[in-house]
């Protein structure tokens, strides 16, 4: 069944219409309490043991591991998904020559680490051109080849939410022998990931936009045949016995076990963990199925209405559930983003898209609260896209 709006369990004031996830989630009362209750602990260290320092960071590990169908040993803790490309990229075989596949106008986050590493060992980056029906998936297919190491996608782009089959993707991914590196943090939370049958090589997801958690916060999943690898630092609790405080002078060079290497130094921290473990216990408790289909029929509506005022939209069979791009044909209407925070209407502008990104804490008046806006702006003269800011 469709989960109903969910909008008391958020601090958003009457008069506010947010469809802009993809940005960034508003928090959960639930995960600022459980930060301010880690402000809190933080203020009495002495009543913070060594347990302190594992116990809650394995239960979210956990919980983020349900949440994609993996396994706890799969999860490391990272402070963001540029941190995770570069874990990927070091420990990812790319002969010179070879090529690395990435989207036509891909999130930065996952380029430049790429773009570094292509002209450090001499391969190609090869980038996929929009496609213009929209499908995603047969594009990147038919430039998989044997000369692709890796290939670098999300489950949907972020500008549209135009979206890509990473299980047939990762099937043709095995049989040239190229690497799968997923950035999943305009999906996870939102759409539903099985790491079981996608099967990645790694995949990373920050914490801050559908996962509902906290800035500065992310993970890794790294499959079990990529968790002996480098990390790309080195700290104390990443290895073997760290929770014994009285014996860390005795140095080892052995790890803690799975993808715990990954970790980021100071992982346990007092504040974000418990945060992130309450973003996702609400998560678990509604679903993502739950959520998807919940979102899907915001979405669809929005794109119904939205083909009425001739606006371009990505079609259904290639769009995810829980995000969408408008596209003007003339382009952007002159004032248009002015026009909606003027309203109390917030989202985004990315390229040549307006993103719609709702959440459980929408309903129908957001809706019909946007569309009043846009039905005004289609007899306005078109300008250039806005510069907005990253996410």
């Amino acid at each position: 069944m469709p989960i109903p709006c969910q909008r008391a369990l958020f601090e958003i004031p009457e008069g506010i219409t947010y469809l802009s996830c993809a940005y960034q989630s508003p928090l959960l009362r639930s995960v600022r309490a459980a930060g301010e209750a880690g402000v809190a602990a933080k203020a009495r260290p002495w009543a913070i043991g060594p347990e302190d320092f594992f116990a809650p960071v394995e239960a979210l590990r956990g919980r983020f591991a349900r949440l994609i169908g993996a396994r706890t040993e799969d999860i490391a803790l990272l402070p963001s998904v540029s941190y995770g490309v570069a874990v990927a990229a070091q420990n990812l075989d790319v002969p010179e020559g070879d090529s690395i596949l990435l989207l036509d106008a891909q999130f930065p986050s996952n380029v430049y680490t790429w773009s570094a590493l292509a002209r450090s060992r001499g391969a190609r980056l090869v980038t996929v051109p929009r496609p213009v029906d929209g499908d995603w998936t047969r594009a990147v297919l038919a430039r998989l080849g044997p000369s692709v190491c890796a290939a670098a996608l999300p489950p949907c782009h972020w500008t549209d939410g135009s979206s890509l089959d990473l299980e047939r993707i990762g099937e043709r991914c095995r049989e040239v022998g190229a690497a799968l590196v997923v950035d999943g943090t305009q999906s996870f939370g939102a759409a539903p990931f099985d790491a079981a049958r996608v099967r990645p090589d790694f995949a990373i997801c920050a914490a801050y936009k559908w996962l509902l958690g906290p800035y500065s916060m992310a993970f890794l999943y790294a499959a079990p045949h990529r968790q002996a690898g480098q990390p790309i630092e080195h700290n104390w609790i990443t290895r073997a016995d760290s929770q014994d405080f009285a014996g860390l002078v005795d140095y080892t060079e052995h790890f803690r076990p799975g993808a715990r290497r990954y970790d980021v130094g100071e992982c346990s921290n007092f504040v974000l963990v418990p945060m992130a473990d309450a973003a996702l216990a609400q998560l678990e408790a509604w679903g993502v199925p739950a959520i998807a289909e919940t979102l899907g029929a915001y979405t669809a509506e929005i794109a119904e209405r939205a083909r009425g005022l001739d606006l371009e939209v990505p079609p259904a069979a290639h769009r995810a559930p829980h995000m969408l791009g408008l596209r003007f044909p003339e382009g952007l209407p002159e004032g248009l983003a002015e026009a909606l925070r003027g309203a109390g209407i917030f989202l985004s502008i990315r390229g040549d898209s307006l993103r719609v990104a709702p959440h459980l804490y929408n309903d129908e008046r957001d809706i019909d609260r946007l569309f009043a806006v846009l039905e005004r702006a289609r007899i306005r003269r078109p300008h250039p896209p806005a510069e907005s800011a990253p996410g």
